[in-house]
């Protein structure tokens, strides 16, 4: 085949593929996960693969969620094809797989229209596969019903040895059950999102990628570089070996820049992988060791996220609507407004306790049982009504709640915390901002509440003037710890989440100021 034929097929698939995307709606291939590979980036791809697959091995190629073969285009150009001896995709959406059989129907692949992980793996060593590359479909969990969950991860345990949690994605199943696919020694390169490397779910693939096999390398893409047009994700290249690990074996982490030259590279021992749960913080940040004695953001404060409504729009009013003048105060909580309205990180007080700025607004809550709203205050019955007429009672939130109009009860804090946030190109400001609220508002969940604990809260009570220490100190945390202890999506979406604000070392933050930090019952610590 020569390469004018090859490039003008991929051309050919190109063409089909906006075809069939144009076809489905954004909302169909989302809940599918239906991000095709770019070719470019399927071309690094399987260049890589020839650096790593040995070079005297017949190529046995396995794609088990084929689209219409931009991996398998890419296996065509970079690999002479006598020394491709067999191939073979799997594509469950008839949409593509049958294109894409018509388009690959003179060349030497066999495609199956089928769900991969339905299909029982080879049981000989013969039958199986040298080189498994894939971009496998990005479903969340929460598209995937209990029963089929219950199936891949009963799949998953018996096939390689993990547990997967319930909250794991699609792509995360994928990967694991290819193990029986791969032959021994075999490649297996996968395009996958890298929220892995630090989400609690991940733990499971963590797991089977430091126990079950060799982990040779994980590229992550810069963040602000989308892999995909139709997705915000950051993506990760994940290359192992199907062989158990050596003790001493080390891991590439490679970030920025392109699989060939990138911008940044580190070395890391697997065993010290089995340990870390941020993997996110390679190349870029060291290993962390164990300390003693180490007192965390965590043992100073309960933090925690703001309410989450549900329904901002139906539940969060402005003062100016009708209903603040109809209903008793015990139904108005006041509520903050989106960072983005904060003109200051001190919100100052009016004479009433609120915040000092615009839009003022109140969160609307009621513990009442709906016959006696509709006795007893009309108008919010009416209210509410309009609510269950928009379908407000059946989004998830307000149905998990025994009375879907009630909200969490909150506090006020004195500290918050802006859960995410961005960094503008060559910007290095942090993408988190720490408020020093001195209202009686409470937060929503765009914030992490910061409660002081018991001990710190006296020394608060004692001497108030250290709640302006406090933040001022919380202002000058470097942005790379921050950044280190959080997560970044695609686009350059920064967050932060309660446990990782929480596992900032408390000396990093106030250095040794006795008169912040109070004495601790400590405990040894991973950091």
């Amino acid at each position: 085949m020569t390469i004018n034929t090859i490039s003008t097929l991929e051309a050919h698939r190109l063409e089909l593929q906006a075809e069939l995307d144009a076809e489905k709606s954004n909302a169909e291939r989302n809940k599918l996960g239906q991000y095709a590979t770019p070719t470019q980036l399927a071309t690094l791809i399987l260049e890589q693969a020839k650096q790593l697959i040995s070079s005297d091995s017949p190529i046995r190629f396995l794609d088990p969620a084929l689209g219409t073969g931009a991996f398998f285009s890419a296996l065509l150009r970079v690999f002479a094809s006598q020394h491709i001896e067999t191939a073979r995709g799997y594509e469950i959406d008839p949409h593509y797989g049958d294109e894409a059989r018509l388009l690959w129907r003179d060349r030497s692949i066999e495609i199956i229209i089928n769900d991969f992980t339905a299909v029982s793996p080879p049981t000989d060593e013969s039958s199986r596969y040298n080189l498994i590359v894939c971009n496998p479909p990005y479903v969340r969990h929460h598209h995937l019903e209990s029963t089929e969950k219950k199936r891949l991860q009963s799949l998953v345990q018996s096939s390689c040895n993990t547990r997967l949690s319930g909250l794991s994605g699609l792509y995360v199943y994928f990967l694991c059950l290819a193990h029986q696919w791969l032959s021994e020694s075999g490649i297996a390169g996968w395009l996958i999102p890298s929220e892995f490397m630090d989400v609690n779910y991940g733990k499971g693939v963590r797991d089977y990628l430091t126990s079950e096999v060799t982990l040779l390398e994980i590229h992550r893409f810069d963040p602000e570089e989308v892999q995909f047009d139709d997705a915000l994700v950051s993506s990760a290249i994940v290359w192992f070996r199907k062989e158990k690990p050596s003790p001493t074996h080390q891991v590439r982490f490679t970030q920025g820049g392109n699989l060939n030259q990138p911008r940044y590279q580190q070395m890391i021992p697997v065993m010290d992988l089995k340990v870390e749960n941020k993997w996110s913080r390679f190349p870029k940040n060291g290993i962390r060791t164990i300390k003693h004695d180490a007192v965390r953001i965590a043992d100073l404060f309960d933090i925690k996220r703001g309410v989450a409504t549900g329904a901002n729009q139906f539940f969060i009013l402005d003062r100016s609507h009708e209903l603040i003048t109809q209903l008793p105060p015990a139904f108005l909580t006041p509520i903050l407004p989106s960072p983005r309205y904060l003109e200051s990180e001190e919100i100052s007080v009016d004479s009433d306790g609120l915040p000092d700025m615009k839009p003022q607004l109140y969160l609307l809550t009621c513990d009442l049982p709906e016959d006696i709203i509709q006795k007893d205050y009309p108008e919010l019955w009416a209210y509410l009504l309009q609510g269950k007429a928009q379908g407000i009672h059946e989004r998830y939130l307000c149905r998990q709640r025994s009375i879907w109009y009630s909200q969490d009860k909150r506090d006020p804090s004195p500290f918050l915390c802006t859960y995410m946030g961005r960094q503008s190109n060559g910007d290095k400001s942090s993408p988190f901002r720490f408020i020093l609220n001195h209202s009686r508002a409470i937060a929503p969940n765009v914030y992490l509440n910061m409660y002081p604990k018991t001990l710190l809260r006296q020394r608060l009570d004692e001497n108030p003037s250290l709640k302006m220490k406090i933040w001022q100190a919380l202002q000058t945390i470097p942005v790379e710890k921050l950044i280190g202890e959080g997560r970044v999506y695609g686009g350059g979406l920064y967050k932060l989440e309660p446990k990782e604000l929480g596992n900032l070392l408390a000396a990093d933050v106030f250095g040794e100021d006795n008169e912040i930090l109070p004495s601790l019952p400590r405990q040894k610590r991973l950091f």
